[in-house]
């Protein structure tokens, strides 16, 4: 072949020249920043198949450069937590993680929970799951649970929902389900058609969320298979020192008879004791439009 023939492929295919480039290139040195400066949370320009560039996500912890890396001074590269954080997150897809609707603006400062606070049976309370959403990260990391007790319609989802709000605006991840749709959403996995979560997926996402909020413990019926799953996920939770926040109309003794002694032990070391309490009339009766006080049953 002389010289200013093109280079052919073993095919037969002519193959393209292509421009050489100096050895000590860096192949990403125009797309990332080196350095990784700690605080340079700027975003990270990224070229898109198309050949325009694009931005990426800052690191939400403003550590890194968006990358989910850091670079020291000897070009050795870490993972930044934000990576952990993200990764995480994905897993937790296909999981109910946002608040519903009705609970979206809930906040201290305002009704129900501003008249909850000046009440007497309820100020302590909800004191302590102000101080929980206050250290939310805190109490994430070391597992730590509340447990709300009371009657229906005594703002027990509403206290719950405060401190996944909080685990949301800190960019934790987050799983809200009532305590049946929840069982019922497990039944669904063992007839899992291709593409969709089965059973061990959906449990392993279920259980490495940071925060587990279940609502309405013990509203179940009680089956072996009921008793069997729950506590397969409290326990791993227990294991693994991540949090659950739970509401419940039962005391002790009876949630114990509902889901069982194992469990209920696991979940009272992770809520570091008593349970919160909240008495009172059902506050739904209460507001709504053209109803009287609750008559006695």
């Amino acid at each position: 072949m002389s010289a200013g023939e093109p280079k052919r492929g073993p095919l037969g295919g002519l193959r393209a020249a292509l421009p050489e480039e100096p050895a000590d290139r860096d192949p990403l040195g125009s797309v990332l920043p080196r350095g990784g400066v700690a605080g340079a949370g700027g975003p990270v320009a990224v070229p898109d198949p198309g050949g325009d560039v694009t931005a990426r996500a800052t690191c939400p912890l403003g550590v890194c450069d968006g990358s989910g890396w850091l670079i020291d001074e000897e070009d050795t590269a870490r993972p930044c937590e934000c990576r952990q954080r993200r990764i995480e997150r994905a897993r937790s897809s296909g999981l109910k993680s946002s608040l519903p609707k009705r609970y979206r603006g809930v906040s201290f400062d305002r009704p129900p929970v501003s008249d909850m606070a000046r009440q007497p049976g309820l100020s302590a309370t909800v004191g302590a799951v102000r101080r929980y959403c206050e250290t939310i990260g805190e109490q994430l990391d070391a597992g730590h649970g509340l447990w709300l007790m009371g009657g229906p319609g005594t703002g027990k989802t509403t206290l719950a929902m405060l401190a996944s709000k909080a685990a949301i605006d800190a960019g934790r991840t987050v799983a809200i389900y009532s305590t049946p749709a929840l069982l019922a959403r497990i039944r669904q996995t063992f007839d899992a058609e291709g593409g969709e979560d089965g059973y061990l997926a959906f449990f392993d996402r279920l259980v490495n969320v940071d925060l587990l909020h279940l609502d309405d413990l013990g509203a179940e019926r009680s089956t072996d298979w009921v008793l069997e799953q729950l506590y397969a996920i409290v326990d791993r939770r227990y294991n693994d020192e991540r949090s659950i926040v739970f509401t419940t109309n039962l005391e002790e003794p009876e949630l114990t008879e509902q889901v069982g002694s194992r469990t209920v032990s696991r979940l009272v070391e992770m809520c570091e004791g008593n349970p919160l309490p909240l008495f009172g009339q059902d506050r739904r009766v209460e507001m709504a439009p053209g109803t009287g006080p609750a008559q006695p049953s």
